[in-house]
């Protein structure tokens, strides 16, 4: 691996240990009692969002300032609470408010500024800084041994829905130096070497597969639907849920703002998009495939960087930059080891986008024609309103149905794959 004097991936907080985690655990709760206010509510959520007493209590937080926080542990973990006591507030009611009080609005803004985030509950709140170890030797690649430090139901579902993602991270982790492994053999025009290299590649997508085709294990569809996706929605094109212009984060002294931001999703995996950078898909807002040669991107995939920590979102802009491994297998002739090798490599990643588009399809699509279990209330939110769009159809739903990103999800997923796996070629 060609890794220079001059160049660390320190400067982007990402590990050829832990990935996109933290080269060490996050916090797991403030140590200065100066926050342990957001601590002691946030610990209380699923009991406060049952009883429906989450609103008052966040009315009645003092506005905290977050001058007291010390180093980017710190911060992360502010960001944390904020965004759960935030989306909390918004969804764990009868209906979604939509003005968030100066005791959130105000300190959540600050701190998603230092973080380079939206004041949101993006996939770096929920998953890469909300994990727990028993000790410093647990294999992070296995779920069975990851905890959340936070939990919006307290369900065992929830906890393996994000930590299942977590363990995805780590088990990533081991590609990012094959990446540059393989830039480099490029670079050499060592073409046994970027071969090679690409099939280990295609041997970590398999195992990232298998690691995702476990979410059945003790993730169930109707607890997913009905009880932890509505709480993890944000407040863009989520008009029918019931937020039609979106959030107000009021700051206090009648100022504010009205803000329309996508919820949690895996788009904002820097993971996953690594896998398309490295191996030149690209994805249009249509999702039809750009050439990568042409460096254009837009669309939800390009937006999705936005909800991605600073740093992790100038790594992706940084490898962009150096891989050229599309443009070096399309060199080859069709039927090299190197052409072979990646489109290969391409299909993996098509194959792993598979098995997402029947999880999504199994745990949104289906699970929207089953019943609520009998303890999760009636409301008006993202279930409710994706529920009322399949409950009279005999035909699977797919249009119009919205992820909590706000895409229309199933075609979105659809196209994505459908690039993807475009990407190889197999024809001069």
């Amino acid at each position: 691996m060609l890794l220079s004097p001059e160049f660390s991936l320190d400067t982007y907080n990402v590990s050829l240990r832990t990935g996109f985690l933290p080269d060490a655990p996050p916090l797991r709760a403030m140590d200065d009692p100066y926050y342990w206010p957001w601590e002691e509510l946030v610990r209380d959520l699923p009991s406060r969002i049952q009883g429906k007493t989450i609103r008052s209590a966040v009315e009645q937080l003092p506005v905290l300032s977050t001058s007291n926080l010390q180093g980017e542990p710190q911060w992360r973990r502010a960001y944390l609470l904020l965004a759960y006591l935030t989306h909390a507030y918004v969804w764990g009611g009868d209906k979604p408010k939509d003005v968030l009080p100066p005791a959130i609005a105000r300190p959540f803004l600050e701190v998603s500024s230092h973080l380079e985030l939206p004041p949101c509950a993006t996939y770096a709140a929920l998953n890469l800084w909300n994990y727990a170890i028993p000790d410093p030797n647990t294999d992070l690649t296995d779920p069975e041994s990851l905890s959340v430090t936070a939990s919006l139901t307290g369900t065992k579902d929830e906890e393996w829905f994000l930590m299942l993602s977590v363990a995805i991270e780590a088990k990533g982790a081991q590609v990012i130096p094959l990446m540059f492994e393989a830039i480099h053999a490029v670079s050499v025009d060592d073409n046994l070497r970027v071969s090679n290299l690409l099939h280990r590649f295609s041997e970590c997508l398999q195992e990232l597969r298998q690691l995702l085709e476990r979410m059945y294990e003790k993730c169930r569809p109707p607890v997913f639907f009905h009880q932890i996706r509505p709480l993890l929605a944000g407040s863009k094109n989520m008009a029918k849920a019931g937020l039609p212009h979106g959030l107000f984060y009021d700051v206090g002294g009648g100022h504010g703002q009205w803000h329309q931001y996508s919820g949690g999703s895996n788009a904002q995996s820097s993971l996953i998009q690594t896998f398309d950078i490295f191996l030149g898909v690209e994805h249009s807002a249509t999702g039809e495939l750009k050439p990568s040669e042409s460096g254009a991107k837009n669309g939800f995939m390009q937006e999705m960087r936005n909800y991605m920590p600073g740093p992790h979102r100038r790594f992706l802009e940084m490898l962009a930059r150096i891989s050229y491994i599309r443009p070096y297998a399309m060199s080859h002739n069709v039927e090299s080891e190197v052409r072979g090798a990646y489109n290969t490599a391409v299909m993996s990643l098509g194959r792993f986008r598979d098995t997402h588009i029947q999880i999504v399809t199994r745990y949104i699509i289906m699970a929207a024609k089953i019943a609520p279990p009998k303890d999760v209330p009636v409301q008006v939110n993202l279930a409710s309103a994706t529920t009322d769009q399949v409950k009279d159809s005999k035909e699977v739903v797919t249009r119009g149905l919205q992820g909590t990103g706000g895409t229309d999800l199933i075609p979105f997923l659809k196209q994505t794959r459908d690039a993807t796996k475009a990407a190889a070629s197999y024809a001069e």
